[in-house]
């Protein structure tokens, strides 16, 4: 395993792995007693790095989330696991009520819901403090220098590490860190967006994104990880849930453009030359570029495991890693 460094503090900044596990299913599709032997086999091979949320997966039985919250816990518990195992987790998004969900009704990024939300995860990790906590979504319904000063003082009282977002506009982002600068207060350090070899359309508009999608880390994104060195990008769904490989998965709907087929032929024969998988050479290809990312990647098997954990070792030479950055 290979790790690197999230956030600029001595006193907060962690060492993780390389490569994340992301748990959002564990506990509600993936049982406890897979869940626990991905984790346990995660950690063994030098993982470090595991990703929830407090919504984790309300949609899996049309409640409010906390499933994969609490399985972390049962596991951190059965196993006797410290703060050598970094959990990030993120809060907003948590539906207010079963049968809604973070469209309609989130909790939102108040101070108040902001306190009483990391208080019920550490409650079902079962942490005294959180690693990394991360605004889910943005909401522009409070203030955001009401959302900074509450995230800052849980940095201030112990119970939080490190902070970061996920799905907001890069003005946004950069809005909250210059309120944090300009008060001497910690701001995100992490952004958590979706990420990979392939880019996807981001004018389509949806639910939560009117303007088009904010949850991808596009090219003004990348600009910014770029001037800002401090910052690091945990990049989600690096595989497109399976859909580089398997035929049940198709691609969604916004990587239906011309620009699909010649990354995705380029792919494919950098993964021949290279004896690897295409999900292997996805993965290499965001762990040694020039921007500081972390891929997410979740399993559902020790198979899929397996075959994440081994990319970590794969290095692409500099004309793969060139033809697989001009394709389009």
């Amino acid at each position: 395993m290979k790790y690197r460094t999230l956030g600029t503090d001595p006193g907060t900044r962690r060492e993780v792995s390389v490569l994340a596990l992301g748990t959002m299913l564990f506990g509600s599709a993936t049982d406890e007693k897979t869940s626990f032997a991905l984790l346990d086999r995660y950690v063994e091979a030098g993982g470090n790095f595991l990703d929830t949320s407090d919504n984790y997966a309300f949609w899996a039985d049309g409640g409010q989330g906390g499933q994969s919250e609490e399985l972390l816990g049962r596991w951190r518990r059965s196993r006797g696991v410290g703060d050598e195992v970094v959990i990030a987790t993120k809060l907003g998004a948590r539906p207010l009520a079963p049968g809604t969900g973070y469209v309609d009704n989130p909790e939102g990024l108040s101070a108040k819901a902001i306190r009483e939300a990391a208080e019920r995860s550490r409650d079902r990790l079962g942490v005294e403090r959180l690693d990394l906590l991360y605004a889910h979504i943005d909401d522009h319904t409070v203030p955001q220098r009401e959302t900074v000063e509450a995230f800052a003082e849980l940095v201030a009282e112990g119970t939080v590490a490190l902070l970061g977002a996920s799905n907001q506009a890069v003005w946004r982002v950069e809005r909250a860190r210059a309120l944090a600068a300009a008060a001497g207060l910690p701001g995100y350090e992490v952004l958590q967006y979706q990420h990979s070899l392939l880019r996807p359309r981001t004018d389509i508009p949806g639910g939560l994104f009117p303007d088009g999608s904010l949850g991808h880390a596009g090219p003004e994104l990348r600009g910014y990880l770029r001037a800002e060195p401090g910052l690091t990008l945990v990049a989600y769904s690096p595989l497109l849930k399976g859909a580089y490989t398997r035929p049940d998965r198709p691609l969604p709907q916004d990587y239906d453009h011309p620009g699909t087929p010649p990354r995705l032929a380029v792919l494919r024969e950098v993964a021949r030359e290279t004896g690897a998988s295409v999900n292997q050479v996805v993965l290499a290809w965001q762990l040694g570029g020039e921007l500081p990312i972390v891929p997410l990647a979740g399993a559902s098997s020790p198979a899929q495991l397996e075959e994440n954990l081994a990319a970590v070792g794969l290095e692409l030479t500099g004309e793969q890693r060139s033809r697989l950055d001009a394709a389009h």
